[in-house]
């Protein structure tokens, strides 16, 4: 079914003045200044945007030294926006495109040229919104056009005239026709304020009930916060491996092996079968080992035998009778002196 948007714009305007009070912009501001306040007024209320304004005014000497100030400063001092990083970036973008343009921040001579112009000379700045370049055609430039930021349209969204996430370029079509140019500033100012609230809390009761009093078939297009997804719950981390212990059989038999003990005594099966055999040679020092240890338990002497390789040298070797030990010898006696006996004279 196609939607009547002149009667839904009609009745939006209605049900907005009922529950907002239009603001009457400041009349003493020059084409650059109403510039600059819309980079601070763009998704922001009325009087965030005032006091940012005025702060960022006061705050320095004159547009050029914002226009040589970081956007992290400027940021700092527009914390009374929402969005004051955004804001910041559009303000200092603004004025140093225009001084590259001009070499001055004077726009009051475009006040001179068609509307037609004005507007696309307007919109040819970089950092200029199509928020900021609506809020001077109106304002400044005597134009009908309405400001439309991301909260206006979507209100405007929620109630059936534009699409789902359309982006502010894309305007809003029919509207100038709809709402005529006497009624532009307010009918601007009013939408503008349910905007603001649109992106300041989109889930707001209060917001949805003039909402739905605008459309009542809009319930299905508000704004819904998202069901949170349960977290499946981590699995338990594997518990680290016992260490291998043996303990006593209180009964005196044989102690039982843990399952690390039968992992361990596995990859020593699996290393053994892997592992390339031993030489005859180093299994004879090996016998030879373990009989110099046996000799030293049992009191029994080296077996004097030759090692058995092979199969053969597994098997234990009987030790060797114990020989006599020959006896000891005798120094030899030493004979008694001689003497030499005398011859007869």
């Amino acid at each position: 079914m196609a939607v009547n948007r002149s009667a839904v714009i009609t009745k939006l305007h209605k049900v907005l003045k009922k529950h907002y009070q239009p603001v009457e912009p400041a009349a003493t501001r020059t084409l650059l200044e109403n510039l600059l306040f819309a980079c601070c007024l763009e998704n922001a209320p009325y009087a965030a945007a005032e006091e940012a304004y005025r702060a960022v005014s006061t705050a320095f000497f004159d547009w050029n030294e914002v226009r040589v100030t970081t956007v992290k400063e400027l940021a700092e001092i527009l914390r009374a926006l929402p969005n004051p990083q955004a804001a910041a970036g559009h303000l200092r973008r603004s004025l140093q495109s225009l001084f590259e343009a001009n070499y001055s921040f004077d726009l009051e001579p475009m006040k001179k040229l068609n509307l037609g112009q004005a507007v696309q000379k307007l919109a040819s700045y970089d950092g200029v919104s199509p928020f900021a370049v609506a809020y001077v055609t109106q304002y400044s430039l005597g134009g009908h056009s309405i400001p439309l930021d991301s909260g206006a349209m979507g209100v405007l969204a929620v109630v059936g005239l534009v699409p789902e996430n359309a982006p502010p370029k894309d305007g809003c079509p029919g509207l100038e026709r709809a709402v005529p140019k006497n009624k532009g500033l307010e009918f601007g100012s009013l939408l503008h304020q349910i905007g603001a609230d649109f992106t300041a809390g989109p889930f707001s009761t209060n917001l949805h009930k003039v909402l739905l009093e605008v459309d009542p078939e809009a319930k299905a297009r508000l704004p819904k916060r998202q069901s949170k997804v349960e977290k499946k719950p981590d699995e338990p981390a594997a518990e680290p491996a016992a260490k291998s212990t043996t303990k006593a059989d209180p009964a005196g038999g044989v102690k039982a092996k843990t399952g690390d003990e039968k992992k361990a005594d596995g990859g020593k099966t699996q290393a053994g079968k892997g592992a390339p055999a031993k030489s005859d040679a180093g299994k004879a020092e090996a016998s030879k080992g373990d009989e110099k240890k046996k000799s030293g338990d049992g009191g029994a002497k080296k077996s004097s035998g030759p090692t058995v390789s092979g199969a053969a040298s597994k098997k234990s070797v009987p030790p060797a009778a114990k020989k006599s030990s020959p006896p000891a010898k005798k120094p030899p006696a030493k004979a008694p002196p001689t003497i030499a006996k005398r011859k007869p004279r």
